[in-house]
């Protein structure tokens, strides 16, 4: 059950919309964020309802997740609109806002920008993107010390996320958002700056 008696019935629809292996996913995704919220002093509940949707459109058919990025008013950049893995996150957030209700822009963003980030990203959303990348089902290289810099600089772990993700999709030729080149210049800048004070 969820952590929060109030979100069992989302917890309910996303184990009817999603295979078992990405519910358990998404279980462990808002866990990651609570956890975070929680050593960053941010919005619990907030952030694991955020970790608890963000994949609520990942298995709908790609036919049905493109018209909902293409049609949606959440800016998908040309690069998102060619690339069919990054269609569940516009069509989640645009699912959540119409479908769910939730009006909270901050969940909505967070769900938007979870797989490829963007510049200035608020406190939450932050914590949606990694937590997306730290739950307790990843298990790519180098995960464990990846999650202690999760917990030990939230902005650090951004910079070395973005890295991450970015050098992931030039090995698989893959095309990339601005939005994604926006967050590592964004990230890199801000860490340097921080380091220089």
């Amino acid at each position: 059950m969820s952590r929060y008696e109030e979100f069992d019935a989302y917890e309910k629809l996303i184990k009817e919309r999603l295979s078992k292996k990405r519910f358990n996913h998404s279980m462990n995704v808002a866990e990651a964020c609570f956890d975070l919220a929680e050593r960053y002093g941010a919005d619990k509940k907030r952030c694991y309802l955020a970790g608890l949707l963000h994949d609520v459109m990942k298995e709908d058919s790609k036919e049905k997740q493109r018209e909902m990025t293409i049609a949606s008013e959440l800016a998908p950049d040309p690069a998102e609109c060619e690339t069919p893995a990054l269609w569940h996150a516009v069509a989640g957030a645009v699912f959540v806002r119409d479908e769910l209700n939730i009006s909270d822009e901050e969940i909505i963003r967070a769900i938007r920008f979870h797989t490829i980030g963007c510049a200035e990203m608020s406190l939450l959303e932050k914590i949606v993107y990694l937590g997306d990348m730290i739950s307790e089902d990843r298990d790519y290289k180098d995960v464990d010390k990846f999650r202690d810099f999760c917990y030990d600089d939230i902005d650090k772990a951004m910079s070395i996320a973005l890295i991450y993700n970015v050098q992931s999709v030039c090995k698989k030729c893959g095309l990339i958002p601005r939005y994604s080149f926006e967050a590592y210049n964004y990230y890199m800048k801000f860490n340097k700056e921080k380091e220089s004070l």
